[in-house]
């Protein structure tokens, strides 16, 4: 009798695939930073996901209008830190940190969301996530302090690095909020929806940012690659990719293939980019791996 459970070749590209096009969008939001700006290049990106997305959801959007309205509140809030604040936070950070720095600051979103449960949704800590919890945190501040903890002392952080991390709470606080959503909400109708009013949000920053002086778009081929890329792949192709890969192996499986983001964003960072992979990285990733290990043991 032949088994219906999918090959691992066959599954591979459903869970390589949207962590490698997820840390190209680091990479690009810096490749891109003298070309694009910040604001500039959230909005571009999310009119084209816009686009491309609502053929495939807004037979989802249609059937599930009552429930947006009943819930209209925590549908904004989610749309403005997950839509709107992370990625705009992100490509502004990626101004003054590198590549490397952001896509490691990404590992300690799971650190944010037990760190936030615990502080304000009455979260219960066990020992071993509090050491682990600490542990993460001194990876991040390895990262953000680029090795120098004598910076601790006068507060001498990289903006870049600060915006960011933000940008990461920002992603914490979406995970924790989307919890809220109820789930007879279709996630697909419910994807365009967010977009809808984070473009709205970003609307007057984009509009300030094309009237700002010192502030300017270069139209060029890889301008406009760049803006087609994260526009189409991070956010909608590698979204509907982990989707399927969820309904072939599963949540839990699925969610380890996060892992492979600092891989593939270091990865590009040095061969790509032209990044130096400092001593302090490594201390930062392997504290953050470990704290993360120690959170998740049970």
């Amino acid at each position: 009798m032949s088994s219906s459970k999918p090959s691992f070749l066959a599954v591979l590209p459903f869970l390589v695939l949207p962590p490698l096009f997820w840390a190209g969008n680091f990479a690009v939001g810096r490749a891109v930073r003298e070309d694009i700006a910040p604001f500039t290049l959230s909005f571009g990106r999310w009119v084209i996901a816009l686009i491309v997305l609502l053929p495939f959801v807004i037979h989802y959007m249609r059937r599930d209008w009552e429930l947006y309205k009943e819930n209209i509140t925590k549908i904004i809030a989610v749309s403005l830190v997950g839509v709107a604040g992370f990625n705009t936070l992100v490509y502004k950070g990626l101004h003054s940190t590198t590549t490397t720095n952001a896509i490691l600051l990404n590992s300690c979103i799971p650190v944010l969301i037990m760190l936030i449960g615990a502080l304000f949704y009455q979260q219960r800590l066990r020992f071993t996530q509090l050491l682990g919890l600490l542990i993460s945190l001194s990876g991040v501040l390895s990262i953000v302090l680029h090795g120098d903890w004598s910076r601790l002392l006068s507060f001498a952080f990289n903006p870049g690095d600060l915006i960011v991390f933000f940008a990461m709470i920002c992603w914490a606080l979406y995970t924790l909020w989307m919890k809220d959503i109820p789930a007879n909400i279709d996630r697909r109708g419910l994807m365009g929806v967010q977009i809808i009013f984070g473009l709205i949000a970003l609307a007057p920053l984009f509009i300030w940012e094309i009237n700002q002086t010192d502030t300017h778009s270069s139209w060029n081929q890889n301008a406009l690659l760049a803006l087609a890329y994260v526009g189409i792949f991070p956010s909608v192709a590698a979204y509907l990719l982990y989707t399927i890969a969820v309904q072939k192996v599963g949540a839990v499986k699925t969610g380890l293939s996060i892992h492979l983001m600092p891989v593939f964003g270091v990865l590009i960072s040095v061969f790509i980019l032209g990044e130096s992979f400092q001593n302090y990285h490594a201390i930062g990733i392997f504290a953050i791996a470990i704290g993360l290990i120690l959170s998740n043991n049970k």
